[in-house]
C-alpha cells in the first residue's frame, strides 16, 4: 500500500523524548545558576516559566513547555537587550547543549518505532524550539541520529513554532510538498505550526505535558505515542 505521506516531522520533547525526565533536571540547575544560588529566586523563575506548584511539572503552552531560549530570556531577564541579550541567550543554549547527549531520556521504543517507519521509506526530520546543536546533541544522546538527519531548531528559521517556516524548510529538504508530510508533536505548537504550513496531518502524541482534551480539538488524530504511528500511517495509506 503506497502511503499519500512521504515525510515525518517530529516535535522533540515529549513526543521523541521524556520531557519531565530530560527538562526537569536541566530546567532546575538552570534556574538556580541564573539565581547565583538563591533557591527561592530559582523557584520564582522555575513558576514564571511554567511550573505547576501543584504538581512539580511544568505546564503545557508554558514558555518552559514550549517556547524557545529568546522566549525564555525575554521572561526572565526582560530588561537585557542587544548583545547582552544574546549573551544570555548563547549561556542557556550552552546548559542545554551539555545536557543534551547525556541527559536525553527517549520516550519507550524510540529507536524500534524509527527503524520501523525509515524501512517503511519515510523520510524523518526534527522540529523543535531548542536550539539546533543541542537538539542534534540529545537526538546522538539516545541513538536516534541515523534515523533523523533533517534538524532544525528555533536558530535556524526566520520565525520557529508556531510559525510554518520549519515545515517548510523540511519539505525543501527532502523535496516533497508540505501537504506530503505528516508532523507530530505533544504541543498545540506543533499541530498549529503544521496547520500555518498546510502539512497534510497534524497529530498529537500524550508523551508530553499536553492531555488529550487539550490535543483533540485541534489535532487529526492523538496517538498515545509515537509507537502508534506506524499503525496510524498504515490505516492513512488503505484510506
Amino acid at each position: 500500500m503506497i502511503s499519500r505521506f512521504r515525510g515525518i516531522l517530529f516535535d522533540k520533547d515529549g513526543t521523541l523524548l521524556d520531557f519531565e525526565a530530560t527538562w526537569a533536571p536541566i530546567f532546575r540547575a538552570l534556574a538556580l545558576d541564573l539565581a547565583e544560588g538563591d533557591a527561592a529566586a530559582a523557584r520564582s523563575l522555575l513558576l514564571a516559566g511554567g511550573l505547576d506548584p501543584a504538581t512539580g511539572r511544568i505546564q503545557a503552552g508554558s514558555v518552559l513547555g514550549a517556547g524557545h531560549t529568546h522566549d525564555i530570556v525575554r521572561l526572565w531577564f526582560p530588561s537585557l537587550d542587544g548583545a547582552p541579550f544574546q549573551a544570555m541567550a548563547g549561556r542557556i543554549d550552552a546548559h542545554f547543549h551539555a545536557h543534551g547527549e547525556s541527559g536525553s531520556v527517549a520516550v519507550p521504543d524510540l529507536v524500534a518505532t524509527l527503524a520501523r517507519l525509515d524501512r517503511a521509506g519515510y523520510a524523518m526530520g526534527v522540529a523543535t524550539n531548542d536550539g539546533t546543536e543541542a537538539a542534534r546533541a540529545a537526538i546522538r544522546g539516545v541513538g536516534a541520529a541515523q534515523y533523523l538527519p533533517h534538524v532544525f531548531g528555533y536558530d535556524s528559521v526566520v520565525r520557529p513554532k508556531p510559525a510554518a517556516d520549519i515545515v517548510h524548510a523540511f519539505a525543501q529538504a527532502i523535496g516533497v510538498a508540505p501537504a506530503e508530510l505528516v508532523v507530530v508533536g505533544d504541543n498545540l505548537h506543533d499541530i498549529d505550526m503544521a496547520r500555518a504550513a498546510g502539512a497534510g496531518a497534524a497529530l498529537g502524541v500524550l508523551t508530553g505535558n499536553s492531555r488529550r482534551e487539550d490535543l483533540a480539538p485541534h489535532a487529526d488524530a492523538v496517538l498515545l505515542s509515537i509507537g502508534d504511528l506506524p499503525d496510524w500511517l498504515a490505516t492513512a495509506a488503505s484510506s
